[in-house]
């Protein structure tokens, strides 16, 4: 019975899939843009796109390995992959079609997919732990200090040169929180050794993997190099810190919820 259904669940999802992918096509060839096999970053950008939806079949689908304690976390990995996927598929035709970058689609994606991630880390003491709802705002605050920051300069509201700063104080605040701060603690004091090492993985992608946007973001915009070439650095930089950040992040959360839901079985 249960593989029945898991199985027309597949079909079903498959059929979803092919459905969207048969909606996108139509839109994106009657521009008459093609890709070309010198366009990198557009390489990217379909490459990924392609890898986040597989991530979120996969997440997805794995839920029921895990107890039910765990399937909120594979939801919301999964749920950051899907929407990012949708936005990866806009974002790569405004490139393809006018090699520009494709900065409101970029921040939306980041205003809905980043507090997801933050969320992760709640979530997965939840699982193991009472913990105070302040973590989850507190994570919340900072994302939203950081992506706000960064937008409003890449977008041109502000000067580049204190937005960046605005959001590095949001990206230190998310720092202190999962290194010192009250979500450290909690899990350094009650959590078991699969999730303090899955915490302490996620903080380090945190830490390096989003190093790399204000990287991009100082290279594109403060560095003072040919804007076109900027651009296209600023744009692979972005989407290769996407695929540690989303799918990397959520493997991780995916490989301790597996195990601790076998210690239960």
């Amino acid at each position: 019975m249960i593989k029945n259904l898991k199985s027309r669940f597949i079909n079903r999802y498959l059929m979803a899939s092919a459905l969207f992918f048969a909606s996108t096509i139509p839109a994106y060839a009657s521009s008459g843009v093609i890709l070309q096999s010198n366009d990198f970053v557009g390489i990217s950008f379909w490459l990924i796109s392609m890898a986040l939806v597989a991530s979120t079949a996969f997440f997805f689908l794995e839920r029921d390995r895990v107890v039910g304690k765990w399937k909120t976390s594979l939801t919301v990995s999964g749920l950051v992959t899907l929407v990012a996927a949708v936005h990866y598929f806009y974002m790569r035709d405004v490139w393809v079609a006018t090699g520009s970058t494709p900065t409101v689609y970029r921040y939306i994606d980041w205003l809905i997919t980043v507090p997801l991630l933050m969320i992760e880390f709640y979530l997965i003491l939840s699982a193991i732990a009472k913990v105070p709802v302040g973590i989850f705002w507190r994570l919340l605050i900072g994302t939203l200090v950081m992506l706000v920051g960064g937008y409003v300069g890449e977008a041109g509201y502000v000067s580049v040169w204190p937005a960046f700063i605005v959001g590095m104080l949001g990206w230190f605040y998310i720092l202190y929180e999962i290194f010192a701060g009250e979500a450290s603690k909690i899990n350094a004091n009650q959590a078991p050794a699969n999730v303090q090492s899955a915490f302490k993985t996620m903080r380090l992608i945190v830490t390096f993997g989003w190093a790399i946007y204000p990287l991009g973001y100082f290279f594109g915009y403060l560095s003072g190099a040919d804007p076109v070439e900027s651009m296209k650095s600023l744009n692979i930089v972005y989407n290769l810190a996407d695929v540690l950040n989303k799918i990397a992040f959520g493997i991780i959360i995916w490989s301790v919820a597996t195990a601790e839901s076998e210690k239960l079985k």
